[in-house]
């Protein structure tokens, strides 16, 4: 078990200090708040993720769109050549 390069042992380190300077009352209040903070960071992360993608595939339509358009105006363009 790896959490956030924590291995096992440091976990029950951790977990055995917290519990000594907060206590058997206060540390389930600390989880659950420490929880709901993770849980608000991967919501935003995820929305970040998902709006990303999206504009990333509008611009790669538009992007397709253009591709598509400029050969047509290329040829629809009236051939200049210089007048004698």
């Amino acid at each position: 078990m790896n959490i956030f390069g924590i291995g096992l042992p440091e976990m029950a380190v951790i977990l055995v200090v917290a519990l000594l300077v907060f206590g058997p009352k206060k540390l389930p209040e600390i989880g659950r708040s420490l929880g709901k903070a993770i849980r608000g960071f991967q919501e935003a992360s995820n929305e970040f993720q998902t709006e990303f993608k999206r504009e990333a595939e509008q611009l790669e339509q538009a992007v397709k769109t253009t591709a598509e358009l400029e050969p047509k105006q290329i040829e629809a363009a009236p051939s200049e050549q210089p007048k004698s």
